[in-house]
């Protein structure tokens, strides 16, 4: 079992920036694609940003320009840079490792964007 350990969230101000990290732990799991989703209160999770085994990566429409989700050196940590936060973006914030066969979820990090 893959276990993915999260970082980074926090309380930031409307206009702030916070940099969200995720690892594998324990091991050097290598996954097919890797993503960031996020929950608010009364919403469902949706997809925020994922990137490919290849360097392709996507974004929700609500983030482009704002949000970027880069891979580390090793390939088993997964990084989301989030620049002009918004209040909307107020959310639990989880990483996933997911291919053929299998998807891994951290346990997730709060980021609220508030004044």
């Amino acid at each position: 079992q893959v276990q993915l350990v999260e970082s980074g969230g926090g309380l930031v101000q409307p206009g702030g920036s916070l940099r969200l990290s995720c690892a594998t732990s324990g091991s050097s799991f290598s996954a097919y694609a890797m993503g960031w989703y996020r929950e608010a209160p009364g919403k469902q999770r949706e997809l925020v940003a994922s990137i490919y085994r290849g360097g392709n990566t996507n974004y929700a429409d609500s983030v482009k320009g704002r949000f970027t989700i880069s891979r580390g050196n090793a390939k088993n940590t997964v990084y989301l840079q989030m620049n002009n936060l918004k209040p909307e973006d107020t959310a639990v914030y989880y990483c996933s490792f997911f291919g053929p066969g299998y998807n891994y979820w951290g346990q997730g990090t709060q980021v609220t964007v508030s004044s």
